[in-house]
């Protein structure tokens, strides 16, 4: 029989099956925008897990737009996916929450936290690893230390900017400068070259992403700031091209692979036992420290990369 089936090309049909076993073996995720370096990467740890454990990932890339998620996320549910991720493009009302809510699928929010009945939340510690990012740079003896955000309200730029400004304040240092700007390359860009023309520029900067803490290194190279004699930079989030920049990029790393493997270890309990309540958990960062804040630079390309960061 197996000598048949190959020979015919059988593919066994999972649309019948799902109506059989009330499963698809699919769960869906919804990311702000894939082509963020950390979204693209954490869509990968989460895409990885699930296929450990048999199912299938489908994505949805909001592209920071309210309408574009709410598309996505009621397109995922008219799927019936077995479970839903949402990594949450804003911190605003959401539309689709109802619907979500209607649906009764498990839902659980990844790396920001929102108000989503019955909705587990797997997060990192983002006061903690700003406060310890601010720390280390004032430990370099840096006391003129700024702060390029995101976008204002959102739940990770909130608790960012906490862990900064809790710094400074035991330290007894009056904030350089904060600016709130989208994540992403260019306007850490703008941003970088906004703050380093002032004349009391900062000597330091927590940057809140990686991606605007590439767009600051252009912006200093390119003003003659050195970095980091004169301008010492720790960013956040720990994507894998931090580690390709001159000088390294220091970076407070999210344990991208724990984060993708405890959500989708939860949807698949929350399957096997529908009982399951919501929880929230936290995971906490790392520092990795390289030469941008002033620690001594690592040898480039993938000697600069610890196995964690692959």
């Amino acid at each position: 029989m197996l000598t048949a089936i190959g020979q015919l090309g059988y593919r066994p049909n999972a649309l019948a099956r799902s109506l059989r076993t009330n499963r698809t073996m699919t769960f869906g995720l919804v990311v702000p925008d894939n082509s963020n370096p950390f979204f693209a990467e954490l869509a990968r740890s989460v895409e990885d897990a699930g296929f450990d454990h048999g199912y299938t990932m489908l994505l949805g890339n909001a592209m920071d737009d309210d309408d574009r998620e709410a598309t996505y996320v009621r397109a995922l549910l008219d799927r019936q996916v077995d479970g839903l991720i949402v990594v949450p493009a804003h911190g605003g009302t959401r539309r689709w929450i109802a619907d979500l809510a209607r649906s009764g699928v498990p839902r659980l929010v990844l790396d920001r936290e929102v108000d989503i009945p019955e909705a587990t939340h797997v997060l990192v510690d983002h006061e903690g690893g700003a406060y310890e990012a601010t720390m280390h740079l004032i430990g370099h003896d840096r006391r003129r230390v700024g702060c390029i955000a995101g976008p204002a309200g959102l739940h990770p730029t909130v608790d960012r900017v906490d862990g900064w400004r809790r710094a400074l304040i035991e330290t007894g240092l009056e904030p350089a400068a904060l600016v709130h700007v989208p994540f992403g390359r260019a306007h850490g860009y703008r941003a970088g070259r906004a703050l380093l023309s002032q004349r009391n520029r900062p000597d330091a900067l927590f940057v809140a992403s990686d991606e605007q803490a590439l767009g600051v290194l252009r912006a200093a190279a390119e003003m003659g700031v050195r970095v980091p004699d004169d301008l010492a930079i720790c960013s956040f989030d720990g994507i894998e091209g931090g580690a390709y920049t001159v000088p390294a990029l220091s970076t407070m790393r999210q344990p991208v692979k724990q984060l993708g493997r405890l959500a989708v270890e939860w949807l698949v309990a929350r399957f096997a036992d529908p009982a399951r309540d919501a929880t929230r958990i936290v995971c906490p960062t790392t520092l990795v420290a390289r030469g941008s804040c002033g620690c001594p630079d690592p040898a480039g390309g993938d000697s600069a990369i610890t196995e964690d960061d692959a």
